[in-house]
């Protein structure tokens, strides 16, 4: 039951997660290292600030593993830059589908290298079927763009950097929690370290954010709702399913995000981007499945 609980609130952070592309378009004047600087790093102290007992109470543990927490730190701090200049250059669909959907496998070989991966046949049968749904979404017609293929190229590149960075700072912070350290020491320590790190980014870039009402509530939604709240629910779930798992569910997040695009934005989506998000449900199920196969296995 914790595991299909983990699973729930995974999904339940990957509806968040998918509302923040959506959500950056009503500010175009902010740049996206500020949305980004912002988001994550005002969403990460509160974390921080939420679990500061708990911190203290782990931190002779905290300081024992203080190699996983600044590599989780490091990470957390360049995930939003990445993410966003990606979805600006490539557009919410492309940046979003990269992102998340390169995830997985870079989760799967930072897991297989630290021997911690057990491939399993419903696993990669998930993987397979996410990885195919994700670049049929990417490759889906998409309208609403008109940046040269340079910068569709170059922000497909930073989604790579993104997609391995989330999987590195998710194996990180699960890294952790592993070594007795609490879900919510480990989370809070992890993305308030990367939220202080990001804080020079924040004050280079934050010229335009008080322009306008909007560009505040586009801001404080961003760091409230996705990334206060988004990963609050992904910490639970890292702390009862694997990150590779997590990750590999996580891949709603994109099918949410490009359904948004459509309906509020404007971009398109193909028949084939259409197979692509039925590709990416049958991939959580097969992950799920393989989840509560190993929970009967363990048991």
């Amino acid at each position: 039951m914790n595991k299909v609980l983990g699973i729930l609130a995974v999904i339940l952070a990957s509806v968040l997660w998918g509302t923040t592309g959506t959500a950056a378009t009503f500010a175009p004047s902010l740049s996206p290292l500020l949305i980004g600087s912002l988001a994550m790093g005002i969403g990460g102290i509160l974390q921080c600030t939420l679990a500061i007992s708990k911190i203290i109470k782990d931190r002779h543990l905290l300081t024992k593993h203080f190699g996983f927490l600044i590599v989780g730190a490091i990470a957390v701090m360049i995930y939003p830059l990445a993410f966003y200049s990606s979805m600006r250059l490539s557009g919410v669909t492309i940046g979003t589908v990269v992102s998340i959907g390169s995830a997985p496998i870079l989760s799967a070989i930072i897991e297989y290298i630290s021997s911690d991966f057990r491939l399993t046949k419903q696993w990669l049968m998930g993987a397979s079927c996410g990885i195919w749904g994700i670049i049929l979404l990417a490759f889906s017609e998409n309208n609403s763009t008109t940046n040269q293929y340079d910068h569709i190229t170059i922000g497909i590149l930073l989604g790579l950097i993104a997609g391995f960075t989330y999987a590195l700072y998710s194996w990180s912070a699960r890294q952790l929690m592993l070594k007795g350290i609490a879900t919510k020491s480990a989370m809070g320590a992890t993305f308030g370290c990367g939220g202080i790190l990001l804080i020079p980014v924040m004050l280079l870039t934050g010229s335009a954010l008080f322009d306008s009402l909007t560009n505040m509530a586009v801001c404080v939604y961003m760091a409230l709702i996705p990334m206060f709240l988004g990963y609050l629910f992904y910490g639970y779930g890292l702390s009862k399913i694997s990150a590779s798992s997590a990750i590999t569910i996580s891949l709603l997040e994109p099918v949410i995000a490009a359904i948004l695009a459509m309906l509020i934005i404007g971009e398109q989506m193909s028949l084939v981007g259409w197979f692509g998000v039925i590709l990416i449900f049958m991939c959580l199920i097969f992950v799920t499945l393989s989840s509560i196969t190993n929970l009967s296995a363990s048991t």
